[in-house]
């Protein structure tokens, strides 16, 4: 089941993943789905087990280059095809639970060059460079679960979204 097209309108924002640069932040939109792809997807899975984590819905990370964490497969193709590597594997610079994700906050160093790169299928395309997005849609193009939407008018969103829950 590919994102949904209208999460801003059907979501409501449960988080923000902020930057360390203090200016840059992408919100976190929920709730999850608990019947995507990535909820029956047996490489997921068994990495969920083998770390000990529990599964649970997890949402949407970022507004106008949103990935929807719940439908990614963590196929990593987004990652290395972005130009502007908009993209990082979370994990790979904060090694820890997804659900722990939603208010976090990153500089952006983690691996973002190299589909290969996650640590395990438990990893998540992280768009901590949001605002770099150049709206190719390079990344939508080769998601396999239609997990990515690009959507230069919910720009509009993200700006109301920090004049309602601030920086």
């Amino acid at each position: 089941m590919p994102i949904d097209l209208e999460f801003p309108k059907n979501h409501n924002v449960i988080g923000k993943h902020k930057h360390v640069d203090k200016e840059h932040l992408h919100f976190v939109w929920g709730p999850g789905r608990d019947d995507a792809e990535s909820s029956t997807d047996e490489n997921i899975q068994n990495a969920y087990k083998k770390r000990g984590e529990e599964y649970v819905p997890l949402g949407i990370h970022g507004t106008f280059a949103a990935v929807d964490w719940d439908s990614c497969i963590s196929d990593g193709g987004c990652i290395e095809i972005c130009p502007v590597q908009v993209y990082q594997w979370y994990r790979t610079e904060n090694d820890v639970p997804a659900v722990q994700m939603v208010n976090a906050t990153s500089a952006g160093i983690g691996e973002s060059h190299d589909k290969e790169g996650r640590k395990d299928y438990t990893d998540k395309s992280e768009p901590i460079r949001e605002q770099d997005c150049i709206w190719c849609m390079a990344c939508v193009s080769v998601c396999p679960t239609q997990a990515i939407k690009i959507e230069r008018s919910n720009q509009k969103i993200h700006e109301e979204m920090i004049e309602k829950y601030g920086k």
